[in-house]
């Protein structure tokens, strides 16, 4: 299931004025300006993900509700529905790397919980609407089924079949809550509708661990959804009902990460559920059965991705996991803190350089931004240092960039702001955030503004106005964002 998050935009609102920065912030940016600063720290190497502790049989996946124009998605995205796969890590991993993750994917759940067969849809499969789905559930899944079929080679098809069928049903968001206080979306299996998935959820019926062969799925989203919420939990969980049951902190470019960053399929997620409906593969096989069978299966689907010579494994301990958990979930602020930074040790002990050890820092920065803007300006620039190194995290260095921008606004840079909002422009466009792409223009027009560019900044407005509704679901969430990014520039000017 997707987790109830704040996402990562939506730390904008906690910074302070430099008004209210200790001393020894304002005179260091005084000095060198934050984009030499944050340029010195990237070169040496707010928040996107939470899960609540899974229930005895327990829905995969977790990801974050995001906020939500009133455009068609193919004027917001040029070119969607996709010609050609995701453009996006045009390197794939290796093929070791490839079957090792397919192997923690497909026989572990995310509380850690191992079990022992391989399960899939066997034949075609077909997934629907119940009745009361928003407008704009229709065309997201009818793009989401042309992406499958046309990336992962699926025989799936949009309808309603007696079996080998997924049903996507809209439920208010206070009953999700109920049952799973951490989750913004989930999918369980067997279930038909909310009242079958209330009586099985805790028998054999309702565990993924127990089922041997899919038959049947249901995809649980809030029928208040913002559009690009809605999205997120299409990809996420629908694929999940489809492949993979489990979430990995360490993949850089999959849906399949708490870490939520990313928000559509990847051209690794199309790789993985290629490889989980391979012929060579079915339902009931052994973890040790699969393993011996995934050499031949990526030589053949990847054959620039090398021979499968073992599959060394790179676990990611629970310890790390229930830190990240603490660090982004509810609690004290100084509890929290401590947890990011309990992250990062076990992230420096373990020797990571990878996407695990950028989300400690990131972590970091979102829980400091507001009391310690210094620790986190070098806590976004550690995590941003990280993220550009990693192949696949161009949209977590956005993300990154974006935190960073908006102190630099803040504190009254605001040349700086326009260039780290403009390097993140690209990837935050690449990864289909229109949240994170308006946010970036909001920023810009008020840097512009700040600079006397009136020109530009109305033109940035125009730009940020191209994707907010999209991105934040009503004119009234819209506003409040810009309220906010104002807010950020009035504290610079200051």
């Amino acid at each position: 299931m997707r987790s109830k998050i704040m996402p990562p935009y939506e730390t904008i609102r906690a910074a302070k004025a430099p008004a209210a920065m200790p001393p020894r912030h304002r005179a260091a940016l005084g000095k060198v300006s934050p984009l030499t600063r944050i340029s010195a720290l990237a070169g040496l190497a707010v928040l996107a993900g939470c899960a609540a502790p899974p229930p005895a049989f327990e829905a995969p996946t977790a990801r974050a509700a995001t906020a939500a124009l009133d455009l068609p998605l193919s004027e917001i995205f040029p070119g969607s529905p996709r010609a050609a796969p995701v453009p996006r890590a045009a390197v794939l991993p290796s093929n070791s790397e490839l079957a090792r993750d397919f192997m923690e994917l497909s026989f572990s759940l995310e509380s850690g919980r191992r079990f022992g067969q391989f399960s899939r849809f066997e034949g075609p499969v077909t997934v629907a609407l119940a009745p009361g789905a928003p407008p704009a559930a229709e065309p997201e899944l009818v793009r989401l089924v042309a992406r499958l079929r046309r990336e992962a080679g699926l025989p799936i098809s949009v309808g309603a079949s007696a079996s080998n069928h997924i049903r996507i049903e809209f439920v208010p968001r206070r009953k999700m809550r109920r049952e799973a206080p951490g989750a913004a979306c989930f999918v369980v299996p067997n279930a038909t509708n909310w009242s079958d998935y209330r009586a099985q959820r805790r028998t054999p019926a309702g565990d993924w661990a127990q089922v041997k062969q899919r038959t049947a799925a249901t995809v649980f989203i809030p029928v208040e959804a913002t559009p690009q919420e809605l999205r997120d939990c299409l990809h996420e969980e629908t694929s999940q009902a489809l492949g993979p049951l489990n979430d990995l902190y360490r993949l850089p470019d999959s849906v399949w990460n708490d870490d939520n960053f990313q928000s559509v399929l990847t051209r690794y997620d199309m790789m993985q559920l290629r490889a989980t409906y391979a012929p060579e593969l079915q339902s009931g096989l052994s973890a040790p059965e699969v393993q011996a069978r995934l050499p031949a299966v990526f030589a053949r689907l990847n054959p620039a991705g090398g021979a499968v010579r073992g599959l060394r494994e790179d676990p990611t301990p629970r310890a790390y996991v229930n830190a990240v958990n603490r660090a982004i979930g509810p609690g004290s602020t100084r509890a929290r803190r401590a947890a990011a930074q309990t992250a990062i040790q076990l992230a420096t002990a373990q020797g990571w350089h990878d996407t695990r050890a950028a989300f400690g820092w990131y972590a970091l920065g979102r829980l400091t931004v507001q009391s310690d803007p210094e620790t986190a300006l070098h806590a976004f620039a550690t995590a941003g240092a990280i993220y550009r190194s990693t192949p696949g995290a161009g949209i977590q260095s956005a993300h990154v960039d974006m935190q960073l921008a908006a102190l630099a606004l803040s504190s009254g840079h605001a040349q700086e702001a326009i260039a780290l909002a403009d390097r993140a422009l690209a990837p935050a466009l690449e990864g289909e955030n229109a949240a994170l792409v308006a946010t970036l223009h909001l920023i810009r027009a008020e840097a512009y503004e700040a600079l006397g560019e009136g020109v530009q900044a109305r033109q940035a407005r125009l730009d940020s106005g191209q994707w907010a509704g999209y991105g934040f679901g009503s004119d009234a969430a819209a506003r409040a964002r810009a309220a906010e990014v104002a807010a950020r520039a009035q504290a610079g000017r200051g």
